[in-house]
């Protein structure tokens, strides 16, 4: 089926959502038990991390990790937001930068000042924009950033967006004392779906729309760690304890250009796997045997795929074995936990 399509239902009893792009499975967003990114706690310093600089805090829902902290004393009471989800075993990980995000507007406490996205070029445009944001937002502390997707949006809509977000920080920020407090719930996937995937699609709400859209087909390929890639190499993707490994293979073509084909298939192919599977923390990429004077190209591709993938990765670079390293946000549960 060509085109974009969000299908909005439930998975085991779970609320998901499924970009599908040409009939592929391009995104993918399952509800956990876990907090969601995003929630905003009211949280009660406890104990400090000596020689990481970091405090543990007290939640709701647990212990909480917030990095790089001065001046935090045990009992000190502060907002932090969930940035990810924990690792088995380990505290959640949280930010003081809280910040109130939505499909057109996203509000900064603390962090005045008006900020448009780049990819928001037109001149004329982007005067209207600050037109209305100027309009909506009160004098203050916060400042607001407009994301991309006003370039399409009514001017109304985005209106109302910025002062929702700004309504909902002025209460959040003025309930800061107290014990320790769930103050909001992060987006579940049908919020996050219409928040994130704004790009034109058809947008299937029905009852059983999984399984009528070929999303259950797709989710039923991702236990398999074989992936094809385009001219007839493949790749596997494998999560262990420790790292996610990678080993890509260029299949029956023997051609001394087939390495490079099979490796930029592989990263070009590789953050919607990660996407879509869940994925994140220390990627290693076990290449297709190339010479040294291909890694060039097969860095900037990489770092293309990166770029329009959204999700923050640091590129390590090449270990002495010849493989390559990444390090991806854990912004996700595996889709393989949450299915089981």
């Amino acid at each position: 089926m060509k085109g974009r399509q969000i299908v909005l239902d439930h998975l085991n009893g779970q609320e998901a959502a499924a970009l599908m792009v040409d009939g592929k499975l391009s995104d993918l967003l399952i509800d956990a038990d876990a907090p969601r990114p995003g929630t905003i706690y009211r949280a009660v310093a406890d104990r400090p991390m000596k020689g990481q600089g970091g405090m543990f805090l007290t939640t709701p829902d647990g212990k909480a990790f917030l990095r790089q902290v001065k001046g935090l004393a045990p009992g000190q009471t502060m907002l932090v937001q969930v940035t990810g989800y924990a690792e088995d075993g380990k505290a959640i990980p949280v930010t003081n930068k809280v910040l109130f995000k939505s499909r057109y507007a996203i509000v900064t406490p603390d962090a005045p000042g008006l900020n448009l996205s780049r990819r928001i070029r037109d001149d004329d445009l982007r005067d209207q924009l600050k037109g209305i944001a100027h309009e909506v937002m009160e004098e203050g502390d916060m400042g607001l950033i407009l994301r991309s997707s006003c370039a399409e949006a009514d001017p109304d809509d985005i209106a109302e967006d910025i002062a929702a977000m700004q309504d909902l920080a002025k209460a959040v920020l003025a309930d800061a004392e107290g014990p320790a407090e769930t103050l909001t719930e992060g987006d579940g996937p049908h919020t996050a779906a219409w928040r994130e995937w704004v790009e034109p699609a058809d947008v299937h709400t029905e009852e059983n729309g999984f399984e009528d859209l070929g999303v259950l087909d797709a989710i039923d390929a991702l236990a398999r760690p074989r992936v094809s890639l385009a001219g007839g190499g493949y790749m596997f993707v494998e999560p262990t304890r420790a790292l996610v490994a990678v080993d890509v293979n260029t299949g029956k073509d023997t051609s001394p250009a087939a390495a490079l084909q099979a490796n930029i298939a592989a990263v070009k192919d590789l953050p919607r796997q990660l996407r879509i599977r869940g994925l994140g923390g220390q990627i290693t990429i076990d290449i297709a045997p190339m010479p040294k004077k291909d890694r060039r190209q097969f860095e900037t591709s990489l770092r293309a795929a990166l770029k329009a993938d959204g999700v923050e990765s640091v590129m390590a670079g090449w270990t002495p074995l010849g493989h390559y390293e990444l390090q991806r946000k854990r912004d996700r549960l595996p889709t393989a936990d949450l299915l089981s």
